[in-house]
């Protein structure tokens, strides 16, 4: 049977949820949870403790950091508003305390109710991730099948690009500073037949300067800012635009919040994408 009453403060947890049939559970979602569509309506229980619409990466950055110091979180839990929906089930997140809420913050709020903590770094965790959902909800049968799939894809790509040329990519997470890609993204890069120049799989996203990312030349300059839509990525291309051309490579901006951002199902049309743009032929 699984969890009845479901909050997810995570929009990856949310689409896993979904995704294996689930969305009639969810009683409780976050603030940046937006797919699929059909959740938009749901009552939201987390928000960010400054208002980060439109600014710039450089700005995010500031506000964050002044979130941390001021308040040691940088997200606020609406802690009675949950409480009052008795939910069996809250899913959160270990891997970054800046992307979203974090466990601990979740733990400390004593909610009532079992927590599952999604902490995928790699592909195989994510994996494990929507088997952790799988089990909380009674849907391992659905999880075994969205994982099936998700390597089915996986595969094909990598079947695709095999014994073609590998173009030198240079990921950006993030401009204002910047920073390169860790967790999954560098895997992704190589299955869609890429050759990272920057970041460490399994690991955070690490920050460089622009006159180190100047000495890599690469063929793709991939412009993939974390939690960024395409508009807001193509903004902010737009504001950095005389650095990244001195990085050199021909410019391919990507969807990260929908596609690369988030450890959930959607990730394998983020290295489809990445295939065809790396390999456009």
């Amino acid at each position: 049977m699984g969890a009845e009453r479901i909050v997810s403060l995570l929009p990856s947890a949310t689409e896993i949820v979904c995704a294996l049939g689930r969305e009639d559970r969810l009683v409780g979602i976050s603030h940046s949870c937006d797919y699929p569509p059909s959740i938009a309506n749901l009552p939201r229980f987390s928000r960010p403790r400054a208002n980060l619409e439109g600014l710039s990466s450089g700005e995010i950055d500031a506000a964050i950091r002044a979130a941390m110091r001021d308040y040691g979180s940088v997200y606020e839990i609406d802690v009675t508003g949950i409480r009052e929906l008795q939910p069996d089930l809250v899913l959160t997140q270990g891997i970054c305390d800046v992307c979203a809420v974090p466990q601990s913050q979740v733990t400390a709020a004593s909610l009532g109710a079992s927590i599952v903590t999604l902490d995928a770094h790699d592909l195989d965790a994510i994996f494990a991730s929507i088997r952790d959902v799988g089990c909380a909800t009674g849907a391992l049968d659905q999880a075994e099948d969205c994982i099936a799939d998700m390597q089915r894809r996986i595969d094909a790509v990598r079947a695709r690009t095999a014994g073609r040329p590998r173009p030198r990519v240079l990921a950006l997470e993030w401009l204002d500073p910047p920073y390169v890609p860790g967790h999954w993204v560098p895997e992704l890069v190589a299955a869609a037949g890429g050759e990272l120049l920057a970041g460490t799989v399994r690991k955070p996203s690490y920050r460089m300067e622009w006159s180190e990312l100047r000495k890599l030349d690469p063929d793709v300059l991939l412009i993939m800012p974390c939690g960024f839509d395409l508009e807001a990525t193509q903004s902010e291309a737009a504001r950095y635009r005389s650095e990244l051309r001195a990085l050199g490579g021909r410019v391919q901006l990507v969807d990260a919040s929908a596609y690369f951002s988030r450890s959930g199902p959607r990730v394998v049309e983020g290295l489809e994408i990445l295939a065809s743009a790396l390999h456009p032929e």
